[in-house]
């Protein structure tokens, strides 16, 4: 050209004929790119929260997709009982999982959303760990038929707790696909 710019490609700008129509190049490949982001938006909904490993108490893993809302809430115990006792781990796991599943609610999520749990428990005063008595209460919330998921989890004695009368701490993550 005179003034020293370059000719645009004609590829890009000279309509091509196509099934009797005609497109030009740049068109084309819009819609290729057009194409291909809604391909690849539909797949990203389709990923899902896997748990494989079942056992009958928990998931061995759980592998959360790119993309998946997250929830993490800190460590909590059981409350006091009217009498002020704290009762034995069995009570203290039902009122403890009972205070997350409020929480998880009042956020619009469930315990169906729960990952992963972690426990950190001492010995009662017979100076045992009441394993048992955890799953117990643990198995009122997790496989059952209101909720058949299960999270992986950790139970790991620990000395001591920071409040004195809780035979258990509890941690819980919580994980779904966007809605």
């Amino acid at each position: 050209m005179p003034d020293g710019t370059s000719k645009p490609d004609a590829a890009f700008t000279t309509p091509q004929k196509m099934n009797g129509q005609d497109y030009t190049m740049k068109k084309l490949v819009s819609a290729s790119l057009l194409t291909a982001l809604l391909g690849a938006g539909s797949f990203a909904t389709a990923q899902e929260i896997k748990r494989e490993g079942e056992g009958k108490l928990f998931y061995t893993t759980i592998e959360i997709p790119a993309g998946a809302e997250t929830l993490y809430l800190s460590g909590s115990g059981a409350s006091p009982e009217e009498d002020g006792s704290w009762g034995d781990m069995e009570a203290q796991a039902i009122d403890t999982l009972e205070k997350f599943k409020k929480t998880l609610e009042s956020r619009g999520w469930s315990m169906s959303d729960v990952v992963q749990v972690r426990v950190f428990a001492v010995a009662g005063e017979d100076g045992e760990l009441d394993f048992a008595g955890f799953n117990r209460g643990y198995m009122q919330f997790f496989g059952t038929g209101e909720n058949p998921t299960k999270p992986v989890r950790s139970f790991v004695q620990v000395a001591d707790l920071v409040v004195d009368g809780w035979l258990l701490e509890i941690e819980v993550r919580a994980a779904r696909m966007p809605k």
